[in-house]
């Protein structure tokens, strides 16, 4: 079906060249997967790009079809991305940036997190991810985080709606702990840490989560996002609209010293 979730290019490509070579053998799904010990439905998966091609089954393969080593050389390359697909391109021109300003209504961003924050989010996500791509998952995010102290230094901006500080994602402790990390991150001197309270919410910051990044070479994009999509543009007429809403955001939410009060005092009350 046309709606059924695909694998990245890669994996696409790599299951149409497998295809084609077990037709060139003459070589069925059953015939290729008794001898690999998977099924023809695995196979079958493969060739259309719904799942990664096992390496003992390209093994296999490369052998049975006579394809002399061509077929598995592409096993390299299809090593799984760090990121999910929707979030690379975002991820590749952030860390070219020179400044990043972020708004979060729901979620401590990636940039912020602890590890067990990052942890306690991704191996609780729906549908769930097997270990090693949680593990994977929150390796790359932490990776992230070194963008906040490179140099040259980028310029950070993040301003949090208050239910982000009030949710205990991961429990009591790991709760205490993240708004002690944040409060960490504040003292950054390119880092700027703000909060928007309750009282002072403006339905602009109701919309969902906005971040604004412009590059080395001086060019603005902005992301949106949702449950299922993203959009990432450089669209003028998007990125103008965005920034005019981060914009009203950010004058409506406490100075940077008056939100690392509220986090403090948040903290003393756990």
């Amino acid at each position: 079906m046309a709606n059924e979730p695909q694998l990245p290019v890669p994996y696409r490509y790599f299951g149409s060249q497998f295809q084609l070579w077990r037709k060139g053998a003459g070589v069925s799904r059953a015939e290729v997967g008794e001898a690999a010990r998977y099924s023809a439905s695995t196979v079958e998966s493969v060739e259309l790009g719904k799942r990664p091609v096992p390496p003992k089954l390209a093994e296999v393969a490369d052998e049975l079809f006579g394809a002399g080593g061509k077929l598995k050389a592409g096993l390299p390359y299809l090593e799984r991305g760090k990121f999910p697909e929707r979030s690379r391109d975002f991820f590749e021109f952030e860390a070219d940036a020179v400044s990043v300003w972020s708004y979060q209504p729901l979620l401590v961003p990636g940039l912020l997190q602890t590890k067990a924050y990052a942890r306690a989010l991704i191996g609780k996500s729906t549908p769930p991810l097997d270990n090693e791509t949680v593990e994977e998952r929150v390796k790359a995010r932490l990776n992230r985080q070194l963008l906040l102290t490179q140099t040259p230094p980028v310029a950070f901006s993040f301003v949090l709606f208050e239910p982000v500080l009030r949710c205990p994602v991961g429990g009591p402790d790991v709760h205490q702990k993240q708004l002690l990390h944040l409060l960490e991150i504040g003292k950054l001197r390119n880092v700027s840490l703000q909060v928007l309270p309750y009282d002072r919410i403006t339905p602009a910051a109701l919309s969902g989560p906005i971040v604004l990044l412009e590059n080395q070479d001086h060019e603005r994009f902005a992301l949106s996002e949702g449950q299922e999509m993203s959009q990432f543009t450089s669209d003028p007429a998007d990125v103008s609209s965005l920034t005019l809403r981060h914009g009203l955001i950010r004058t409506q939410a406490l100075s940077v010293e008056e939100s690392a009060t509220f986090v403090e005092q948040m903290v003393e009350q756990l």
